[in-house]
């Protein structure tokens, strides 16, 4: 079983965040969440994880979570120069972090060790590997989360907040992550960055999922893998007040 280098990115918007703000709070990876911040709950998660070997967390203050996080020797906190995108390279270059390397975001406040496992044994061998959510499955249990839905042959999907980087092949694709730096959560975004042919794929619904990543992949030189995640709660995070009110939810168990 491979090692995994988890880079957890916890970064804000100069802009802020509403949800953040309106709690009074200046950073968004501290929201509480079922009676503490966020951040750590994908952080426990991954920690939990036996693929993740060491998680590096990214934000632009450091000092702001640092009194939160727990003295783990497996967890660093760094802080992000310039782009997320621009640090994932740096750390890479410098083999801070080494392949692979599992990304993950602090407002995944429902990551769990099992999303984990499945995500990175079905993105194990590929170059890019993005979690995705198919319709159907979270609006039969959540018909009342709205989400960004883009369709292809045979289904339509959404982001899962989760990426895998295999090999160096990935860091032209990385490069390109600048461009939809503010969109990082969402894998669509990335790779119609990279590739053109994932949405005209979904716009002409000619092509499944898969066959729009790899034919993505072809033109980059790499292999690129959408896997979709088998729990549909994998596709939640927290960024709206209807989010936050389903995650509690949920934690509850009232939904």
């Amino acid at each position: 079983m491979s090692q995994w280098t988890a880079l957890l990115l916890a970064g804000s918007r100069p802009q802020g965040y509403p949800l953040a703000r309106s709690m009074m709070l200046g950073h968004k990876a501290l929201i509480p969440v079922g009676g503490e911040p966020m951040v750590l709950r994908p952080l426990r998660a991954l920690l939990a994880s036996p693929q993740v070997s060491d998680v590096i967390v990214l934000t632009q203050t450091p000092e702001d979570l640092r009194p939160v996080l727990p003295g783990d020797p497996r967890i660093s906190l760094r802080a992000s120069r310039g782009t997320i995108a621009a640090t994932i390279a740096e750390l890479i270059a410098d083999r801070t972090a080494r392949f692979p390397v599992l990304v993950a975001t602090a407002d995944h406040a429902l990551l769990d060790p099992a999303m984990v496992a499945e995500f990175t044994a079905k993105a194990e061998g590929a170059d890019l590997a993005i979690a995705v959510v198919e319709r159907r499955p979270l609006l039969a249990r959540f018909p009342q989360t709205k989400r960004t839905w883009l369709s292809f042959r045979g289904g339509s999907y959404s982001g899962a907040n989760l990426f895998a980087f295999g090999s160096s092949r990935v860091l032209p694709a990385i490069e390109q992550w600048r461009a939809v730096e503010q969109e990082r959560k969402k894998g669509w975004r990335v790779l119609a960055a990279i590739g053109p042919a994932l949405l005209l794929g979904a716009v002409l619904r000619v092509r499944t999922l898969q066959q729009s990543v790899e034919a993505v992949g072809r033109k980059l030189g790499l292999s690129i893998r959408a896997v979709e995640m088998s729990n549909a709660i994998a596709a939640i995070d927290v960024d709206k007040p209807e989010d936050h009110a389903l995650v509690e939810a949920i934690l509850a168990g009232r939904a």
